[in-house]
């Protein structure tokens, strides 16, 4: 494995530990993600003016970076709602359909068209993630607020990844993390306050699990996720993020009590190879399959 590849793997370590910690802090969604956002500000700031590592970019590259702020803001918060209303795993599974819209908007949007493996590999990772939360969860799925805003998650994920993608190719990581998660806090400070979230009087626990979520889930796993973004293709970082369901969903089965089965891990499994088709290099095709067998008979 190469390093953006490495820092992709240990970002989606620590985002899968996210969805349980939501479970966890007993706050609002909002107030949840405007923690997440503003605890990551008070570390941020300084060390980027410490370190000189912080210049304004031209206006057109700070505007776009702000509004991947405020997309990764709404994004973040609308998903803490939904993992609040239902369960961690299947939230974890209706964001991560964000491959989907990410490889649609690239083959409209990005000269960096996804490939025929892309779509492959997608297909398999959906269906493992059918089976990893089973199909009676979408058999009974109804269009409550949970369902609706996992969906929405998604989607705004999709548009935050084909933008900074688009960002990250004309500044640093540090500056682009610096003005995306200040605009986000300024953001989640602003419908905090307009929708009368209380922002104090939390437990000590509480406090921790938002002091974590800013440090693990935020800083790090996004400065790994947008080093792997700026040297990846979108899509292949969008997909390999699938891998977050499963983490989550075990984690969930540890921490939250939540069920996990046969079908489940197996379910993982088949999301795994549906990733690891997305990296496949040479197109696969019924070609690909008769020159394999062919090259087998040749060496009999």
């Amino acid at each position: 494995m190469n390093t953006p590849r490495i820092a992709l793997a240990i970002g989606i370590i620590c985002i899968s530990i996210f969805p349980v910690l939501v479970k966890l802090s007993l706050v609002s969604g909002v107030v949840s993600a405007f923690y997440r956002m503003a605890f990551s500000c008070v570390l941020i700031i300084p060390y980027v003016l410490l370190f000189k590592k912080f210049k304004f970019p031209s206006l057109k590259v700070t505007l776009l970076s702000v509004l991947c702020g405020v997309i990764f803001a709404s994004d973040v918060t609308v998903w803490n709602i939904s993992i609040i209303d239902s369960t961690a795993t299947q939230a974890s599974l209706l964001t991560n359909l964000s491959p989907v819209w990410v490889g649609i908007g690239a083959f409209f949007f990005l000269k960096d068209k996804p490939k025929r493996n892309f779509w492959i590999g997608t297909v398999v990772a959906i269906i493992g993630m059918i089976l990893l939360v089973g199909i009676h969860v979408f058999r009974n799925l109804d269009f409550d607020r949970a369902f609706a805003f996992g969906v929405l998650s998604g989607v705004l994920y999709a548009f935050y990844m084909l933008i900074s993608k688009n960002v990250l190719n004309q500044i640093d990581i540090w500056r682009f993390m610096t003005i995306s998660i200040t605009s986000a806090a300024i953001y989640l400070g602003i419908v905090s306050f307009f929708m009368n979230e209380p922002v104090i009087g939390f437990s000590n626990t509480s406090w921790l699990i938002l002091i974590a979520m800013a440090i693990i889930c935020q800083l790090l796993a996004w400065l790994l996720i947008s080093y792997a973004t700026q040297n990846m293709r979108a899509t292949r970082v969008s997909v390999s993020l699938l891998g977050q369901a499963i983490l989550a969903s075990i984690l969930a089965w540890l921490f939250l009590n939540e069920e996990i089965t046969l079908q489940m891990v197996l379910g993982g499994l088949v999301l795994l190879f549906g990733i690891w088709i997305t990296f496949y290099p040479t197109p696969i095709g019924l070609r690909v399959f008769h020159k394999k067998i062919v090259k087998v008979k040749s060496t009999k």
